[in-house]
């Protein structure tokens, strides 16, 4: 099953490196609401201090299969990848947070300055001792990668070191990966770190966002999209138990691949011409060609020519952060349904 660790790209071009964030100093907290990259309307909130030990702890958390007591809320966290990252400040927990590493994509315009505060331990996931040395009690992993055994950073060997671990959700083995998946995981992250009030104020305000992308659309003939996410020789695509092929249905869409029966696989190029999308949804993160180059790559293939997205070059591009168990895939839903239905927006 595929781990969530982005693929290299395979067009027949330089790849581009990771793009590494220069980062220094402590980061103040962030607002409890995380607001829209996508011209929505701006919330401003002041962040309320943090529960003590005594509220809510000890608390005892189950995750992935490790069962993990806490006196008292994390006070030292290294995040690895992006996407937990972005849900921590998007908490107001930035104040807690002493590293992180691997970034996918450009972060949130509205928590750049916060994360950039955040010293990076490196442009993909750190060694364990350089973990060790930002003397973190709490390592916070996106992708299962995080915690590669072979690599020396198990969750094992952080709690025989006296760190803690979380996994996102969506590396636990699951076969369906869903919007529910986001915020019940915003919702454990609020109540380990002890701001459930801010987790609940987060998913309220991400629910309504999903509601009112989806009720801009109701009504609207489903249009057909291809993910596009890598690969030249096969093309790599979401599959029917992605999250990115519920936030395809809930802003209008349909997956052509949502019958096939993981999160992602490859698929052949004949077979998407069969399926005739109407639109790709491009999958942008860092290591796997730019936007640019998968466009090209498409429109330069001549099997593709008929294909309608291809032929009318409808392309939309969703970083593949907003795509993941995070904060992002609720903003995705507006992003996708503004270009799948450009005239139900202003």
């Amino acid at each position: 099953m595929y781990d969530g660790t982005p693929r290299p790209f395979a067009l027949p071009t330089s790849r581009s490196g990771r793009r590494a964030l220069r980062a220094a100093g402590a980061a103040a907290a962030l607002s409890a609401v995380l607001l829209t990259g996508c011209g929505g309307p701006d919330r401003a909130g002041q962040d309320k201090p943090a529960a003590t030990a005594a509220d809510g702890f000890p608390l005892t958390v189950e995750n992935c299969g490790v069962r993990t007591t806490y006196d008292a809320p994390p006070s030292r966290v290294v995040t690895i990848h992006q996407h937990p990252a972005e849900l921590m400040l998007s908490l107001g927990l930035g104040d807690r947070m002493v590293g992180t590493a691997f970034p996918d994509s450009a972060v949130l315009p509205e928590l750049r300055e916060k994360f950039e505060a955040i010293p990076e331990l490196a442009a993909k996931e750190p060694s364990f001792e350089t973990i060790l040395d930002a003397e973190p009690d709490f390592v916070y992993g996106g992708y299962g990668s995080a915690f590669a055994e072979n690599e020396g950073r198990s969750r094992e060997a952080f709690e025989d070191a006296g760190i803690h671990t979380h996994l996102n959700r969506e590396y636990c083995g699951k076969k369906q990966v869903s919007m529910q998946d986001t915020y019940d995981e915003i919702g454990a992250i609020g109540e380990l770190f002890g701001v459930q009030d801010r987790a609940d104020a987060l998913v309220a305000d991400l629910r309504s966002r999903v509601t009112a992308a989806s009720k801009a659309v109701d009504g609207e003939r489903e249009v057909s999209v291809f993910v596009y996410d890598s690969g030249d020789k096969s093309a790599f695509t979401a599959g029917g138990k992605s999250l990115g092929t519920e936030v395809i249905r809930l802003a209008g869409g349909r997956n052509v691949f949502a019958d096939l029966d993981d999160v992602f696989g490859d698929v052949s190029w004949e077979q998407v011409v069969a399926r005739k999308p109407e639109v790709i949804a491009i999958y942008d993160y860092a290591g796997a060609g730019n936007v640019e180059q998968k466009k090209r790559f498409l429109l330069s293939q001549p099997a593709l020519a008929d294909v309608p997205a291809v032929k009318n070059e409808r392309f939309v591009v969703l970083p593949l952060t907003a795509t993941l168990v995070g904060v992002r895939a609720p903003y995705a839903v507006e992003d996708l349904a503004r270009g799948l239905h450009p005239k139900r927006f202003p």
